[in-house]
Order: C-alpha cells, then sequence, then structure tokens
C-alpha cells in the first residue's frame, strides 16, 4: 500500500480542475517575496521553493469549486492558507534546529534562527492578511483557531520530547492540532466561501481533516520507511528528537517491555540505542500496521465525499485523499 509509486498522471488529474487558479496563487505569492526588501526577498523566496506540493490551497480551490462563483475569494484563501503552511514550517524547523527540509537548507540553517522567527512571523501576518480581504467573519475567526492549534500542536510536542508515556492518544491529537487542522480550514472556508450549504461545509470539514490525519501518519512512516534521499532528512530524525509517531507507538504497543524505543528516549544521543529502535519501527509489520491507521482515515475522508454532487471537484478530492497514502515523497 506504502511502498506504491505515484504516477505524475496520477498526481496531475487531482490539481487539473483547479490548475489555472493554483498557479495564479503561486504567482502572487512569489510577487509577494519579489515586493519586499532584499533582506526578506531572499529568504521568502527560498521558503516558497520547498514549501511541497500546494495541497492545502489545492483542497480549498477545489471546495469553492463544487459552486459557481467567480473564484476571486477562493484564490485568497488558497494564498493565506499556503502562506500559513510556509509560516509553520519556518517556525517548525527552527524550534527543531533542523539543517534540512526536504533535501533543502531551512531559513535558520541560511539567515540564523532570530531571522527565521522574524520572517516566520512576517509570514504568518502576510496570510492573515489575505484572509481579511475575503471579508467573510466566520473564516477569518477559524484560520485565527487555526494559528492557535499550530502553536499548540508544537507546545505539545515540545512538552512531550523523549517522555516514555507518549501514547497514540497524545500523538493523534498532535497531529490535528499541528496537520489536520489546516486541512480542515483549507476545505471548511474554500467551501464557504464558494457557496456550499451547511451540510456540504461539515462534510467538507471531516475531508480536510481525515485528510490531513492521514498525511501526517504517512509522512510519519516515511521517517522511517524511505531513505534519505526521498524525504530530505536521515532516517528516524523524529524519534532522534525525542518525537513518538504512529510507527514507534505501535512498535511499543507490541513490543516487549525492554523496547528499544522506550530505551531510546531514555538515552538522548545514544547512537547505538537509536539505531536499534529504528531497525524495529522499520519492521514490516509494524509499517504495515502504520499504514492502515493511515488507510482509515484516507477512507473516511472519501465516505465523506458522499454528501456532494458529482463531478470533477469531487472527483479530484477523492484523488487527493488516495494520493496522500500512495506518495513516497
Amino acid at each position: 500500500m506504502g511502498g506504491t509509486a505515484v504516477r505524475p498522471d496520477h498526481v496531475e488529474r487531482f490539481y487539473e480542475p483547479v490548475q489555472a487558479q493554483l498557479d495564479r496563487v503561486r504567482k502572487g505569492l512569489r510577487q509577494l517575496a519579489s515586493d519586499q526588501d532584499e533582506y526578506l526577498t531572499e529568504p521568502l523566496e527560498h521558503v516558497l521553493r520547498t514549501s511541497g506540493k500546494g495541497l492545502r490551497p489545492t483542497v480549498t480551490l477545489l471546495a469553492a469549486l463544487l459552486h459557481p462563483n467567480d473564484g476571486r475569494n477562493a484564490e485568497l484563501m488558497a494564498a493565506a492558507v499556503e502562506l500559513l503552511h510556509v509560516a509553520s514550517l519556518i517556525h517548525d524547523d527552527t524550534v527543531d534546529d533542523s539543517d534540512l527540509r526536504r533535501g533543502l537548507a531551512t531559513v535558520s540553517s541560511l539567515w540564523g534562527k532570530n531571522a527565521a522567527v522574524l520572517v516566520g512571523d512576517y509570514v504568518f501576518a502576510a496570510s492573515a492578511t489575505y484572509v481579511c480581504d475575503t471579508g467573510n467573519v466566520h473564516v477569518i475567526r477559524r484560520f485565527a483557531e487555526t494559528i492557535m492549534s499550530l502553536s499548540r500542536g508544537e507546545l505539545q510536542e515540545m512538552a512531550c520530547a523523549f517522555q516514555t508515556t507518549q501514547t497514540r492518544e497524545i500523538y493523534l491529537k498532535r497531529i490535528q492540532d499541528k496537520t489536520a487542522s489546516l486541512f480542515t480550514t483549507a476545505a471548511e472556508s474554500g467551501a464557504i466561501l464558494g457557496g456550499a450549504s451547511r451540510d456540504e461545509v461539515d462534510a467538507l470539514k471531516s475531508y480536510g481533516f481525515n485528510v490531513g490525519m492521514s498525511l501526517q501518519i504517512v509522512d510519519d512512516i516515511l521517517d522511517f520507511d524511505a531513505t534519505r534521499e526521498e524525504v530530505g532528512k536521515p532516517v528516524g530524525a523524529d524519534l532522534a528528537q525525542g518525537i513518538m509517531t504512529m510507527p514507534t507507538i505501535i512498535a511499543v504497543e507490541t513490543g516487549p517491555a525492554d523496547n528499544p524505543v522506550l530505551t531510546s528516549l531514555r538515552h538522548p544521543g545514544d547512537a547505538d540505542s537509536l539505531a536499534m529502535a529504528v531497525q524495529l519501527a522499520q519492521d514490516p509489520a509494524i509499517i504495515d500496521a502504520s499504514y492502515a491507521a493511515a488507510n482509515s482515515y484516507s477512507l473516511a475522508a472519501i465516505k465523506s465525499l458522499a454528501a456532494l454532487d458529482p463531478g470533477p471537484a469531487r472527483d479530484s478530492l477523492e484523488q487527493l485523499a488516495r494520493y496522500v497514502i500512495d506518495r513516497r515523497y
């Protein structure tokens, strides 16, 4: 399930209905970066290149496409969602002392921690201006709540680092805050700005939550089940920072009392303990069980789409939900 590479044509299909809009959003963000003074332009352009595949703004645009509208507010919100994602990456990398993001140097490693924090703050503020331009108070409030969730998730991760009491419940709440909250907002806000009914908005909120949960679990699996070249960071990097994710949680749930994962948490910096823990987390049965957990969320996302009218937007949302399971990077 998790090891199947995604064909490029499969990826292109779910972007297709909103590709022109997504291109405009990206062009606008590049313009935002280039319009700044040099000390801001360089880090902004750099982080926009490393922010990923644009799944969050794509969800916003697809959700808005379910009903006829001029697309302007949806594009504003898509830009805001992407900027919020970018800002959270800058801050996460800074807090985590990460040198690499998808194989490229992070803002903090290139310009220093102090500059990275301020650049992240600037991007957070810029994202909020785009949301305000939609003029929708509900969307503005939801966006503010999402920033709170992102911060709460990062704080929880810091508080739990290297604790042997990290559980599945704690992990799921953390990734709900750190990842699923933004996908939920992306889907909900797109639906609202596109003129969806209350039932459709609720369905898309459920979709966004479940896609976000699935995507983060797969990201965490790839920390063990992919190469350094694929993920752009050392294998087992999360565990090295004391962070338990789905594979290591399952390893503890199903393993012996003297579990290598727990030993590694008790001995930060011990390379031998970490290597044994990584080897256990890479066990095919544990990887399969982790993918099964991710797939349950993906299937729940697809099920929620039943409340929507058939059409290209719904088809693309379903393809995206399947893609987050199958991707390798």
